[in-house]
């Protein structure tokens, strides 16, 4: 044929070298392909088990799409994220809560139930009209959690009931697991199970009958607040200053026993939110013991107790005090300078010109 074995040879070289690389291109664009398929890709659609339902998500960017909505109507909103949500705006039932719920009453293991109260916690916020849509039996069916013996499930039941009490016509019965609240508080030494049931209280107005109950838990919130978790202190603290407005329960505060370094509470290192709750705290019993009504008992206090911490013989706390007067914030130097108020003048004694505050402590300097 008149070509040599050599260039024969050269000539099958190159051509494989050519296939080679037409070969080596062709592989990586099909691997780009299959990258942007799977991208593309929607995830499974998520079957009716309550396991799935606990995982979809409620949130933009974190919901796979439902399996009756069309995908034209995801699109038309701008993609699967926070369908339930468009749903409701637009005057429909997503009724997700509603899986969730009737969820709750098939045997679950733990974790599973955790995720189910966690996202109806997460519906009650964001679908405000499934939320009221639901029924005093769905709130008993909640609050039962409570008595599940794992940490993490109460923790999503207190997070699931305090997100109901934001809805008036269930607060009644949300109130009547207050003694139950107060009962997993005193006893379960848990700093997120404390956050989530003293958050729940605060939101809730404590019914009378509960008092017996809030003497009997008082030991508990003092531990609480002086504690070294931030979050557990500022509630803890902020309940203490609502029943500290309570007559019948000021005493068995002020008589409370406490740390001997109870006022450290109210050095200029602690953060602003707590030393803000302390002051507001400190300004209530000082009104509240200097109340006409209050002073004509003569109390006797533990030696360790909150009233000889704060207001005794021996106290340090006018120190602190004037300390805070120049503290960076200065919502907790106002704070500090109505504490200083409060000590000066009983509350009966503030309207007469003899009881006006030294100009040192005006609030407004």
């Amino acid at each position: 044929m008149g070509i040599s074995v050599p260039e024969c040879l050269s000539q099958l070289d190159f051509r494989k070298g050519v296939v080679g690389l037409a070969t080596g291109a062709g592989a990586i664009y099909l691997l780009y392909k299959a990258i942007k398929a799977g991208m593309k890709c929607q995830p499974p659609i998520c079957s009716g088990s309550p396991i799935c339902i606990a995982r979809e998500c409620l949130v933009p960017g974190e919901r796979a799409l439902p399996q009756e909505a069309p995908v034209t109507e995801a699109s038309s909103v701008g993609g699967p994220e926070g369908l339930a949500i468009e749903r409701e705006r637009h005057g429909r039932d997503s009724g997700e809560l509603r899986r969730l719920i009737n969820s709750l009453e098939y045997k679950q293991d733990e974790y599973t139930k955790s995720m189910i109260l966690h996202s109806i916690t997460r519906c009650v916020y964001l679908l405000e009209a499934e939320a009221s849509a639901c029924t005093v039996d769905d709130i008993s069916l909640v609050g039962s959690m409570l008595d599940d013996k794992d940490n993490s499930v109460k923790i999503q039941a207190l997070n699931a009931l305090k997100a109901f009490s934001g809805i008036r016509k269930f607060r009644l019965k949300i109130q009547e697991h207050s003694i139950k609240v107060l009962e997993l508080i005193c006893t379960v030494w848990d700093s997120e199970l404390h956050v989530a049931g003293l958050r729940l209280l605060n939101n809730l107005p404590l019914p009378d009958y509960v008092h017996p109950q809030l003497r009997r838990v008082m030991p508990a919130l003092m531990e609480i607040l002086q504690c070294d978790y931030i979050l557990a202190q500022v509630q803890a603290i902020r309940l203490l200053s609502y029943l500290a407005q309570k007559n019948d329960l000021l005493y068995d505060i002020l008589n409370c026993q406490v740390h001997p370094n109870f006022l450290n509470l109210f050095q200029s290192t602690q953060p602003g939110s707590l030393l803000f709750e302390v002051l507001v705290f400190a300004e209530r019993l000082s009104e509240g013991r200097n109340a006409p009504h209050y002073r004509v008992v003569k109390w006797h206090y533990n030696e360790q107790s909150v009233h000889e911490a704060l207001f005794g013989d021996e106290s340090r706390l006018a120190d602190r005090l004037l300390a805070l007067v120049i503290h960076p914030e200065e919502d907790v130097q106002i704070q500090a300078c109505k504490v200083i108020v409060s000590l000066q003048c009983p509350q009966d004694l503030r309207a007469r010109p003899s009881c006006q505050p030294s100009s040192t402590y005006n609030s407004g300097e």
